[in-house]
């Protein structure tokens, strides 16, 4: 049921009762103050205002109950409406008491010309002031046609600090929120679009690999074991490439939806770290590069997913040493910051162009082609370091690069103890 349904008998009511009240005592108090009239002429005076404000009362009452002044088609006949009722009401009354209190007929006559010109002296300037609300009304009216066209960047000049203009700020406000979800919408798409284009290209590639080798051996192209065997390793480091994609996919895919479930508790981010580096130094001494790492006191129990922060270390290690020369160092460095604990991993290989800096954390982005070193046989899937970021982010944590020639690259991050 309709609120003010529920709110009409009391509130109107009230309003009306004491507004006539009110008027009735300022009026009986001016006029004994000017006048000073009999004990008996008050009383009558009283009992004549109150019978007409009644009637007042129950009048305007009615229309609002009834919702009269929603009948009109056009608020501007609303407006004049409103202007003559309120005339028509203040005219009933004077004219009635005059009457009633028994004036001279040229005191009657004269008080009955002058309510009938102030009456529609009033209606009509009413009724032209109230065209600037119109007017608002109908701009709002017609920026509102605009948005439902798909003009989302239509805003309204607010003027004024009444309702009207709180109902244009609102507007512009539900306007900005529309153009930004469109915003999202159109980036969405291109990214959906950019995300099959890549996808397909990463899957054809060791899939197209996987068949022409497959079918080599089944036709009897190669026969000797040493290729054949080549030929069965190739195929399955063909298959591990393809499910760590799917793995990335999934991952991100949960990352974008909000479905990434962390299985938090306290662990140890000094064994954390000692057994990634230890995971990955063979790695690191295969192509001869220093790897060394510290964890200063007192740093030891941090409260998180101790599975998702080993990735992440892992991704941006081994980003680190992919992009550093053989002779090069890759140093891991974990402080604690106030209350939360931070992670720099710099190594002294590759620098970072700036202009792939504002996007090296987007997803299937893999920067300039002389970052990927062609003769490690490594295909990255572009997804390693947004999936960190999606990681250390579920963590309530932060992750950012620096690149600077002559220094290297550092990528740290930040998790909240």
């Amino acid at each position: 049921m309709n609120q003010r349904r529920l709110a009409a008998p009391i509130y109107p009511i009230f309003l009306l009762v004491i507004g006539s009240i009110a008027a009735i005592s300022i009026a009986i108090v001016m006029i004994v103050a000017a006048l000073n009239p009999p004990m008996r002429d008050i009383q009558l005076l009283t009992l004549i205002m109150s019978g007409t404000a009644t009637v007042t009362v129950v009048v305007a009452y009615v229309i609002y109950h009834r919702e009269i002044m929603e009948w009109f088609s056009s608020l501007r006949w609303t407006v004049l409406a409103t202007c003559l009722l309120s005339v028509a009401l203040t005219f009933m009354n004077v004219w009635v008491t005059a009457r009633l209190m028994f004036i001279s007929s040229h005191d009657f006559v004269l008080t009955t010309a002058l309510l009938m010109f102030a009456g529609i002296i009033s209606a009509i300037a009413g009724f032209v002031v109230s065209g600037t609300m119109i007017k608002r009304i109908y701009m709002l009216a017609h920026a509102a046609e605009r948005l439902a066209d798909g003009e989302l960047n239509t805003r309204l000049v607010i003027e004024g600090r009444d309702e009207l203009a709180q109902l244009g700020r609102t507007f512009n406000t539900m306007a900005a929120a529309l153009q930004q979800v469109d915003d999202q919408k159109r980036q969405l798409e291109l990214t959906r679009r950019a995300l099959i284009a890549w996808v397909s290209h990463d899957l054809r590639t060791p899939l197209a690999a996987i068949r022409a080798m497959n079918e080599a051996i089944i036709d009897g192209v190669v026969s000797d074991t040493e290729t054949v065997n080549r030929y069965h390793e190739s195929i399955q480091k063909e298959v591990r490439h393809l499910s760590h994609l799917i793995d990335d996919l999934f991952e991100l895919a949960q990352l974008d939806t909000g479905h990434l479930k962390l299985a938090r508790e306290k662990a140890s981010i000094r064994d954390l770290i000692s057994d990634t580096l230890g995971g990955i130094s063979a790695q690191a001494e295969k192509q001869k590069i220093k790897l060394t790492g510290r964890v200063e006191d007192p740093i030891e129990l941090v409260n998180m997913a101790a599975d998702k922060i080993q990735r992440v270390l892992y991704n941006l290690l081994d980003n680190a040493i992919r992009h550093t020369a053989p002779g090069g160092e890759v140093t891991l460095h974990a402080r604690q910051m106030g209350q939360k604990v931070c992670i720099e991993i710099h190594n002294t290989g590759d620098v970072i162009n700036p202009a792939d800096l504002p996007h090296i954390f987007k997803s299937f982005y893999r920067g300039e082609p002389s970052r990927t070193r062609a003769n490690d046989g490594y295909r990255g899937t572009g997804l390693g370091l947004a999936i960190a970021r999606g990681f250390i982010e579920a963590h309530g944590g932060e992750i950012w690069v620096e690149s600077e020639a002559g220094k290297g690259t550092t990528f740290s991050f930040s998790l909240p103890l």
